[in-house]
């Protein structure tokens, strides 16, 4: 089986922080399950650093690259099939990189792993 992580279980799996569900944690940890990170998460933690409302222990591409290696996460690309699908989701909510993964869930057949229940508002399959 295969599976996304929404950018907030990305971060918590790999600091080990108690808010990542146990299920959630279990799934990821499963060597039989492909796990996919996009790269829209990727671009949301370098904008959210840029802000100063997220900090890396260190450099950011290290430290990003070191995890995916570490943790067996495969990256999502972003593919124009992606981002028309963004095109026509309703407006659930405004938050763009949530709406790009949702559309990757979408056309991959990729279930979430979040904790997010605005998610479900969108037909996508979602493990917590």
């Amino acid at each position: 089986m295969a599976y996304l992580l929404d950018t907030h279980t990305f971060l918590w799996f790999i600091i080990d922080d108690s808010a990542l569900s146990s299920s959630a944690k279990m799934l990821i940890e499963n060597p039989e399950h492909t796990v996919y990170l996009s790269i829209a998460s990727i671009w949301e933690m370098a904008i959210k650093i840029s802000l100063g409302k997220l900090e890396m222990p260190t450099p950011f591409d290290e430290f990003i690259n070191v995890q995916i290696y570490k943790n067996s996460i495969s990256l999502l690309g972003i593919t124009t099939r992606h981002v028309g699908t963004v095109v026509t989701l309703p407006f659930h909510h405004r938050d763009p990189f949530d709406r790009l993964i949702v559309a990757q869930s979408l056309v991959e057949q990729l279930p979430i792993i979040g904790v997010d229940s605005i998610f479900d508002a969108y037909g996508v399959k979602r493990y917590w």
